[in-house]
């Protein structure tokens, strides 16, 4: 599958945030836009209202590491759902099996995730799931496989692990549960959801 392998720093000073986590170089230059006229482009900005939504849809797809296709469909599937279609669209995000993985702390980034899940390192309800963009129901267990429980890439991770009040972890057993959809609140992605519908409403 198609994925974006390019410079994360350039993408996140494009946004102006660390969607790919820490970083230091983008510490540094947080300020100044990619490019070669970087500077002056954040000095003379005045964007359209279609270009501030675009980016912001771009902004989640990127901090979630989904592709187009794969975000419209997410969008349509949250449209047809109960809610509020932007804070649904966020929760379908974050129950994605690669995100969880990266929420549980079994790996430092969702990139990582992602090569944990494809790579056959993880379980669901005890049984192997490799494809990343699986989505997690309320109750199911994600583990990481016996085989796997060793390797030194989760092992760091784990020492630096968040808690999130929507999954419990087992740390003895090193498996978490999906105890439900997060809400808005509980998401600390600084996405402005209702740009991405009024995009897709046109």
């Amino acid at each position: 599958m198609a994925r974006y392998i390019g410079p994360k720093t350039k993408i996140a000073r494009k946004f102006g945030a660390a969607i790919y986590g820490d970083d230091k170089n983008f510490e540094k230059r947080k300020n100044q836009p990619p490019g070669q006229h970087g500077v002056n482009k954040r000095r003379n900005a005045k964007r359209s209202e279609y270009a501030v939504q675009l980016m912001e849809k771009q902004k989640a797809k990127y901090t979630y590491g989904i592709l187009e296709k794969q975000f419209a469909n997410l969008y349509e599937k949250a449209n047809r759902a109960k809610g509020v279609t932007g804070e649904v669209l966020l929760q379908l995000c974050e129950s994605r099996l690669d995100n969880v993985v990266y929420r549980l702390g079994f790996a430092k980034t969702r990139a990582g995730a992602r090569q944990l899940v494809s790579h056959r390192h993880i379980t669901v309800n005890g049984g192997l799931v490799n494809i990343p963009s699986y989505s997690l129901k309320a109750g199911d267990i994600i583990a990481v496989r016996e085989k796997s429980k060793s390797l030194d890439v989760v092992a760091d991770s784990l020492a630096y692990k968040s808690n999130y009040e929507w999954l419990q972890f087992n740390d003895e057993k090193k498996e978490g549960t999906f105890v439900s959809a997060p809400e808005r609140i509980q998401i600390p992605e600084d996405i402005k959801e209702q740009l991405i519908v009024e995009l897709y409403s046109k």
